[in-house]
């Protein structure tokens, strides 16, 4: 227990004082620094140290001994009470701890890998994908949306629809028909805690265990870890220069959905083909199975227009569009949502109530008004830019730094590229990552992204995801400076 300034006179704050008391002893008793039948200082003592009055020490004690942690006899001294037992030593076994008895669900997500991690203390540089600089958000829009929902607060507080809010799936249907071409009516709008909730929903409601699913490979790794949570059976579909090999499905036509992310493929950056495209709705009509498409970061096409959705193409019975503005906006608001058939609406909406009522009503408030006023859109133009010179800023360095020895893929859009080492052999992926760790860089692999089974076309080079929406121009450039005297030293050896 710390210093406590003076005698705090009024009743509340003489409450509050003894109850810190209460609380610094109890922890002491329960932690074994007193042990059973040990001496606690008198409270005319006790209250001196601590600087109150011995009234306020004294109703702490009192409270202890009410719940038999104290006992004091005419004349002696307070002290713990015997009969406590001892608190026993914790018992740790060495390595990870096992989970205790758990649910099949609970078994599958604890044999799942962990999330990469980023290197502890001060970087150069870290490449992580997915993370924005903190300058790009923005926050006097923001702010002010904040401020327009908070002074439309009602005088009751409720729960809100599951769906989400009526004013923000209104603006994101009108925002999507804008820029994104997708026609649907406002009642098909789901709003979710990020894309994340959104795919676990899909999971939930389509799949039972032991359900085959297709999925790119490589791919999106959470999104997979979801499905096989949830106890599906993967069935990875090769990617090349045209999205995934939708010839492949033919084989595979008992699988309950198929995951993809057609307009940026996640992580090699290809688009898929108008004529896979066709082949994929056809193979979805032809099963009965549903295309959850995963429109992540179509905002960021830096030469064309964005590539339309596979739901204009005449999927909107069998595809759900997954959208979020974790890559627009900040990965810390958790808005995104989904557009799912009209059949599937009434089971997506219990669903989604059942999970956690509704995502929360003020971001939604402020989200509807930034998209309706265009405020969004503005946003959406002017972080395009910035990250346009930081996608110039990256390839120029690595064309300056590495030339040759390197092959980028999927600089075309989106916030990251993945880099192909020509010399460098994937069994030595490992001792990269590493030695970039030691220098101060942030690196992170592409191996883990591929399906155990990809021998047949997974590259026999290291490679890596490079994220740069994260960093400036001078970071990235010195970041990449660092990473070229790594592959020195590492060839040296």
């Amino acid at each position: 227990m710390g210093q406590l300034q003076g005698d705090l006179p009024a009743d509340g704050q003489r409450r509050q004082v003894a109850r810190e008391i209460y609380d610094g002893l109890k922890s002491q008793i329960a932690s074994g620094a007193y042990g059973p039948g040990a001496q606690l200082p008198s409270t005319r003592a006790l209250a001196a140290e601590l600087g109150v009055s011995r009234t306020t020490v004294t109703a702490a004690y009192e409270q202890l001994m009410a719940e038999g942690f104290l006992e004091a006899r005419q004349g002696a001294k307070t002290r713990v009470s015997a009969a406590l037992a001892r608190p026993a030593p914790v018992k740790r076994r060495p390595g990870r701890s096992q989970p205790g008895r758990l649910s099949n669900y609970g078994r599958r997500i604890a044999d799942l890998p962990a999330p990469p991690s980023s290197p502890a203390g001060k970087m150069i540089a870290d490449f992580r994908y997915g993370e924005l600089t903190a300058t790009d958000f923005p926050t006097l829009p923001w702010k002010r949306a904040l401020n327009a929902a908070l002074a439309r607060r009602p005088q009751r507080l409720r729960y809100g629809d599951p769906c989400g809010a009526r004013e923000l799936r209104e603006a994101l249907q009108s925002y999507l028909w804008r820029t994104r071409s997708l026609r649907c009516d406002a009642e098909q709008i789901i709003v979710v805690n990020g894309s994340q909730q959104g795919i676990d929903l899909c999971a939930r409601l389509l799949l039972d265990p032991a359900d085959r699913f297709a999925i790119e490979d490589p791919c999106y790794a959470m999104a997979r870890q979801v499905f096989v949570a949830a106890g599906g059976v993967g069935v990875p579909i090769e990617v090349d220069q045209e999205g995934m090999r939708t010839d492949r499905l033919a084989k595979v036509h008992d699988a309950r959905l198929c995951y993809v992310t057609p307009s940026h493929q996640f992580p090699l950056g290809s688009v898929m083909s108008a004529a896979r495209r066709q082949e994929l709705l056809a193979w979805a009509r032809r099963t009965g199975a549903y295309i959850v498409e995963d429109d992540y970061d179509s905002e960021y096409r830096y030469d064309i227009r964005p590539i339309e959705p596979l739901q204009t193409a005449g999927g909107d019975e069998h595809v759900i569009y997954l959208g979020t503005v974790s890559k627009t906006l900040s990965p810390t608001l958790r808005l995104g949502y989904l557009v799912v058939p009209d059949a599937l609406r009434d089971a997506f909406m219990r669903a989604k109530q059942l999970t956690d009522r509704h995502s929360p009503a003020l971001e939604q408030d402020a989200l509807a008004d930034l998209v309706a006023s265009g405020a969004y859109e503005r946003h959406v133009r002017k972080v395009r830019r910035r990250n346009g010179e930081r996608r110039a800023a990256l390839l120029e360095a690595l064309a300056a730094r590495l030339g040759d020895s390197v092959t980028v893929a999927g600089a075309d859009a989106g916030l990251h590229v993945v880099v192909w080492f020509k010399d460098i052999p994937r069994k030595r992926e490992a001792d990269l990552i590493n030695e970039g760790q030691s220098a101060g860089l942030g690196l992170y692999p592409v191996t883990p992204l591929y399906s155990a089974s990809a021998i047949g076309y997974r590259p026999d080079r290291a490679g890596l995801v490079v994220g740069y929406a994260g960093l400036d121009v001078r970071e990235i450039r010195r970041g990449v400076d660092c990473l070229a005297k790594v592959l020195e030293g590492l060839a040296g050896r």
